[in-house]
């Protein structure tokens, strides 16, 4: 399809052609730049190989960022029922969850892509893989652009390059340095939907040991979220799907050198009440058993060991002679054990990255620059960050689509 339209893409992930196929399907000429060996590199990686593709029940309220508002008018043009269809067109069939998740229904991640590609191949976008921008620059009404294949003109630009995170996929910072030498500003950048790395002298000894338990962030001493989920600790500190729920928080609070801290309920199910009549009850029960092996039926073992010498308590202890104060203070543990954070576990564990292009120089409703006219940017790359759930992935098509049909006007 020949168009006197040209638009470059910089990035080949879930935003990027996205908004190929969208620019396409439109009638404009589309080339995608993608310095990795093949497009979607993060896309085959997320969800632990399922892909977490989009949640039902997104909201600005699940966004973090400078102004979180930015999404809701991107989210609102995709909607589920949208993008549903949308997918069918491409011949990916959804399994919606529950609590909003939606997979691909094979539940591999492949299929995502690979209908992706058929798609963007199918309408006729140029992908140019192993090809690294190195220069954009804007001469008159064009813009040009340098890489290993040599330097092409183009009427518009998106940046679509992502974050730091997950450099062993490709991840670069290449996007903020070109939006920088378009005059844009670049909020600080952090890891997010990453584990944390604890100020402790015995996590590393329970490295391994995994349960449920419910987390609440401490950000200089006040509470600022609570949730529930698997927790492990491991060799630098604590990971598991609570961690990631409450990294974006915590990390974001580290950048600005806040105190961060976290306290573990291991009982989640009992309330502080009941949680004090259960262990009453169990050590009734048991008088000759010393208090490691009775707690052993409450707690996984290694916890106990630690927990114990948390409290001074010896482990070889007949739960028969232990004090009234001695009781408390272990219940008082058990529902609320605090660590200090120390760090996150960084970009190459992160999932997504916080900060970015600040969204007040970019036009919500059509995502591109307020400073350059035909540069725009969508996804991962702009002051935007997500939760857990596909939420992520939710910005990034809505945000690449909207891109995409304003670049093919």
């Amino acid at each position: 399809m020949s168009s006197s339209n040209k638009v470059a893409i910089i990035g080949g992930g879930a935003s990027g052609l996205m908004a190929a196929l969208f620019a396409s399907r439109a009638g404009a000429d589309v080339t995608v730049y993608e310095h990795n060996s093949g497009v979607g590199k993060k896309i085959l990686a997320s969800g632990n190989g399922r892909c977490n593709i989009i949640n039902t029940t997104a909201t600005f309220e699940d966004y973090a960022g400078n102004d979180p508002h930015f999404v809701t008018y991107a989210l609102k043009q995709l909607n589920f029922h949208y993008f549903e269809k949308f997918c069918n067109s491409i011949g990916l069939i959804l399994d919606v969850k529950d609590d909003g998740r939606c997979y691909p229904l094979s539940n591999e991640a492949k299929s995502v892509l690979i209908a992706f590609k058929s798609a963007v191949s199918e309408s006729g976008v140029k992908i140019l893989t192993d090809s690294k921008v190195t220069a954009i620059t804007k001469e008159d009404s064009h813009f040009c652009i340098q890489s290993q294949q040599g330097k092409h003109s183009y009427n518009k630009v998106l940046i679509a390059t992502g974050s730091e995170a997950a450099p062993q996929l490709g991840a670069s910072a290449d996007g903020y340095t070109f939006a920088k030498q378009f005059g844009h500003e670049i909020l600080p950048t952090y890891p997010s939907l990453v584990q944390l790395h604890l100020n402790s002298k015995n996590h590393h000894k329970m490295a391994g040991v995994k349960t449920t338990a419910e987390v609440t962030l401490f950000i200089n001493g006040k509470s600022k979220e609570k949730v529930q989920g698997d927790i492990l600790f491991a060799a630098y500190g604590i990971s598991g799907l609570a961690i990631l729920d409450i990294s974006q928080k915590a990390s974001y609070a580290l950048l600005n050198k806040q105190r961060v801290s976290i306290s573990l309920n291991l009982l989640p199910r009992y309330d502080r009440t009941s949680l004090a009549n259960v262990i009453e009850k169990l050590f009734a029960s048991v008088p000759k058993h010393d208090v490691h092996t009775a707690l052993c039926g409450l707690i996984p073992a290694k916890i106990v060991t630690y927990l114990l010498e948390d409290a001074v308590i010896s482990l070889s202890t007949p739960v028969s002679t232990l004090n009234p104060k001695e009781v408390k203070k272990l219940t008082h543990l058990i529902g609320e054990w605090k660590f200090d954070v120390s760090d996150t576990h960084g970009f190459k564990h992160a999932e997504v990255s916080g900060g970015g292009v600040n969204t007040d120089q970019v036009n919500n409703k059509t995502m591109e620059s307020k400073r350059i006219e035909g540069l725009y940017f969508s996804g991962e790359v702009l002051d935007i960050v997500g939760k857990r759930g596909g939420y992520n992935f939710n910005f990034a098509w809505a945000s690449g689509m909207i891109a995409g049909k304003e670049m093919a006007k």
